[in-house]
Parts: C-alpha cells; sequence; structure tokens
C-alpha cells in the first residue's frame, strides 16, 4: 500500500461502458440497457437528499487507491443496468457512474457482501471457477500496471492484481481483478441489435463495508466510466476502438431515454470548453439570467478553489449552488411572486402552495458560460411537484449542504433533463441542446455510416415502472480498429 497515492473523486452520471481489451475483428456498436434505481418505489424528499448525501459525503473526500484504480465508485448511482458475465453468461445488476474507473461485482466467498436488495432485483455473487472463460489478472498483466501507473510495489508477477477503494463515509471494497467475457446487445442498424460479447477485465469483490454491504440499495457491482488513464473510455480510446466522445438525453417527462459513444450528427449541439486538470466534467459559468434580468454576483462566485468551475453531474438529483449565488436566485424568484407563502418540508426544501401553471408564474433561469453556451432552466425544471398543488424548490445551499461548509456550483438532473448533453473529450467540451429525449438521434461511427437511435424506456413492461421512473438504452459506438 502507497498512502501517497490519494485521488479525490467527486463527479458521477448514468454512463454505463465496459473495459473492452478484447473485441471481435469488426466493427461493433454495444447496447446495454440501464434502469433507474428509484423505478417502483414512492420518492419522498428524503431520498431524493439521502441519495445526493451519499454520494457527496464520498465524493468530496480524498480517495486511496493503492493497488487499483485511480477513481472511486459512488456510493449508489441513480441509475443501474443488467448486464452478463461468464461463460455461461450470469445476469448481474451494477451502479452506473462516471466518475469511478473500475467495473466491479460482488463475488463468491465475499465479506458482508449484500444478499438481499431493497431495489427489486434478484442479486448473484461472481465466481470466477463456474466460468470457463475466467482468468485471474496478475500484477505483471498490462492492465494492471496501467490501472496502477507503474508496477505494484510488493507484488510479484504472478500474484494477483489487488484493488482497494476507500470513501468519506468509511464504506470500502476490497478485491482482486479478473478477465472474463461481458455479454451484450451490438448494433447492427437503425433501432436493430444482435447478439455479441468482448472480454472485460473488472474487481471480483472479496470484502464490502458500510453501505455497500447494506441491503437498501444493494445492486450486484458498480461499473465506472472517468477520465484518468486507467478509466474505460481512456482504455478503449487508446486501444483505437472509440473516441472519446458520448452523449446522454434523459427524459423525465415519459421516462427513458438515450445514451451513446461516439459522433452525434443530429441534433447539432454547441460546447463550451471543460476546465483543464481537473478529476471531473468542469465547465465555466460567466453569469446567471433570471427572468432576464442578470443578477449581480461576485468575480468568484462560481469558483471556491476546490471545485474550479462548474461540476455538470446528471447522476445528482438536485442542483447545488454556493450560498451567495443561491440567496441571489432565490430572492430574484420570489421577487416574481411576492405573496408566496414558504414552508419547509422536512427540515431542508422549501416548498409552496400554488395551484396555477408554474411555467406561466415563475421566471425562466438561465446559466451563460464561455462559448456563448447558455443552459435554459424552466420553471418545470427547477420545480417539482410533491403532491398536489404543492411544489419544492430544486435549487441547494452547497455551503450548508456539504459536511465541510465548502460551496460548489453543480447542475444535477433536475435542470439536465430533456436535453441532449455531449460531452466531447476528444476536444475537452462539453454541450447541450434542447430536446425530446423519447425520440431519436443519429450517430456516426468512424467508417461513415450513420445510425438512427432511438429512445427506449426498459422497464415499462416491467413491475418496476412508476410514472417518474427514467430508464436508458445506452448505445456504445465507433468501436473501430483505427481512427484518425
Amino acid at each position: 500500500m502507497d498512502p501517497s497515492r490519494v485521488v479525490r473523486g467527486w463527479f458521477t452520471t448514468a454512463v454505463l461502458v465496459v473495459v473492452l481489451l478484447q473485441l471481435p475483428s469488426s466493427s461493433a456498436n454495444m447496447v446495454f440497457r440501464v434502469q433507474h434505481k428509484f423505478a417502483g418505489r414512492h420518492r419522498n424528499l428524503s431520498e431524493f437528499r439521502a441519495h445526493d448525501a451519499h454520494r457527496h459525503a464520498r465524493l468530496l473526500s480524498a480517495v486511496d487507491l493503492p493497488l487499483g484504480g485511480n477513481g472511486h465508485p459512488a456510493e449508489a448511482g441513480l441509475y443501474f443496468a443488467k448486464i452478463g458475465l461468464g461463460n455461461p453468461s450470469k445476469d448481474y445488476y451494477v451502479q452506473v457512474d462516471t466518475g469511478s474507473d473500475i467495473l466491479w461485482v460482488n463475488c463468491v466467498n465475499c465479506d458482508r457482501c449484500p444478499k438481499k436488495s431493497d431495489l427489486g432485483m434478484k442479486l448473484t455473487l461472481y465466481d470466477p471457477g463456474s466460468s470457463a472463460s475466467s482468468s485471474r489478472v496478475t500484477c505483471a498483466d498490462e492492465f494492471c500496471t496501467m490501472t496502477y501507473n507503474g508496477e505494484v510495489s510488493g507484488c510479484t508477477k504472478e500474484e494477483p492484481c489487488n484493488y482497494q477503494v476507500k470513501y468519506g463515509d468509511g464504506s470500502s471494497t476490497t478485491g482482486f481483478f479478473v478477465r472474463d467475457t461481458l455479454q451484450f446487445d451490438r448494433v447492427v442498424g437503425n433501432y436493430q441489435t444482435a447478439a455479441a460479447n468482448g472480454t472485460v477485465s473488472f474487481g471480483c469483490g472479496a470484502v464490502q463495508s458500510g453501505e455497500l454491504g447494506s441491503s437498501s440499495e444493494a445492486l450486484d457491482g458498480i461499473l465506472g466510466f472517468g477520465q484518468s488513464n486507467s478509466s474505460v473510455i481512456s482504455q478503449l480510446a487508446s486501444a483505437g476502438k472509440v473516441k472519446r466522445v458520448f452523449a446522454h438525453c434523459l427524459d423525465n417527462i415519459n421516462g427513458g431515454g438515450i445514451f451513446a459513444i461516439g459522433e452525434v450528427v443530429a441534433p447539432k449541439v454547441s460546447t463550451t470548453p471543460m476546465v483543464p486538470n481537473q478529476q471531473h466534467y468542469n465547465v465555466v459559468m460567466k453569469e446567471i439570467e433570471v427572468g432576464g434580468n442578470v443578477i449581480d454576483l461576485p468575480t468568484d462566485s462560481f469558483d471556491s478553489g476546490y471545485h474550479r468551475g462548474t461540476i455538470i453531474d446528471s447522476g445528482t438529483t438536485l442542483t447545488y449552488l454556493p450560498e451567495v449565488v443561491y440567496d441571489s436566485i432565490m430572492s430574484a424568484i420570489k421577487s416574481a411572486q411576492p405573496g408566496l407563502a414558504l414552508h419547509t418540508v422536512e427540515t431542508q426544501f422549501l416548498c409552496f402552495q400554488y395551484s396555477e401553471s408554474v411555467d406561466d408564474g415563475f421566471p425562466v433561469v438561465k446559466f451563460h458560460f464561455e462559448e456563448s453556451l447558455t443552459l435554459t432552466v424552466y420553471p418545470h425544471d427547477y420545480l417539482f411537484q410533491i403532491k398536489d398543488d404543492v411544489w419544492c424548490f430544486g435549487w441547494m445551499n452547497s455551503g450548508v449542504q456539504s459536511k465541510d461548509g465548502r460551496d460548489m456550483t453543480l447542475l444535477g438532473d433536475l435542470v439536465l433533463s430533456n436535453k441532449l448533453v455531449l460531452y466531447d473529450l476528444e476536444n475537452q467540451a462539453i454541450g447541450w441542446t434542447e430536446y425530446n429525449c423519447s425520440s431519436s438521434i443519429k450517430v456516426k461511427d468512424e467508417s461513415g455510416k450513420v445510425y438512427t437511435v432511438g429512445a427506449e424506456n426498459i422497464s415499462s413492461a416491467s413491475r418496476l415502472i412508476s410514472g417518474s421512473s427514467v430508464t436508458f438504452l445506452l448505445l456504445i459506438f465507433a468501436l473501430l480498429h483505427r481512427f484518425v
């Protein structure tokens, strides 16, 4: 263990990918189906905040990765997917996380692995001995040295490559890396898929602690996707399999949506530069407009020194703003409704009774970023209804909400929904455009072929379906041998 290897992790979103070390020789597009973790369950306000609080408790802390990936998984991703592992293949439900860098699942003989899940699915322990295609990753393996950024101190070439991830709330996962077959669906045409598989390297979880061992939000593991050299998309890019470009479109109206890796041909998306040398997906916010008026803010309002710029995180439910920004936005919004009677629900949410259309009665909020990119947030985006005629604000004071009092600016999925959001890591840019996320987009692979990718709500035929569930069709494009 090298205590000097400390990595601070923050950002997570609804992304699903795999570490593809071996693929068929032909070009491939892959499909995974992703399910909203709260589907079919009544969601109260405590669950919204508990989800974000657990994530922030881990994400705001330094993370020690002595023998494994140099990122970390979040406690409970808002979305989960069913994947197939092994030969013969077995199904596993994994949390999806853009802020961590490894896939890991609970393994047979695991200490304190959850036996059941309150989310409604059957949990399965991965058994390397029962899969004909399974093999251990040793310390001499290229995946291990890449993940550890060099040779593993104190580990001989024949010994297994271990991993350990610790979190700010005291939870942790420890185990060893294995390599096995992943089952997936390959996109072969417009709205068409075919069965395929590839070899993946992932963590075999041997010891879980804290919330990772509880049954309240238990899943079979976590599937991560980060920006570091050992991350999934970086490995795929270095192997010449993909370009580092992906996009998601989250539909919180009808449920469902789209997630794709590849060049988006339609609709067109304008972008803003990413803040360099950051662990996560940060951009520079310039000003905020409420009801057509730019609010007066200090020039350093969106840079806490701890987090540079504004974090784009569709995996967090709410939106978190520095205290001075939060107070200014709330003051401007309330001035449009001077007679509004606010009350507090569950000690932290500002709510009110309103029987008319919120879009007619409340102002539009616009966030302005570098390169003239604007994120328009309508009242129905920043307000959410908890019962008839009772609405609550989706803005949170980040200084009050964080345990250490640090201010940050983070835009969560309440304001990112119903927009196609593009992450272009090749050009270090992020962008978005308003879009009907229950429709379709067009994505081009490196051969020039253009495919129409449609939205899908996989829980619509399931007993887990609820009116507010959000599920995703995940498509991975441009799995090519070479690209420019």
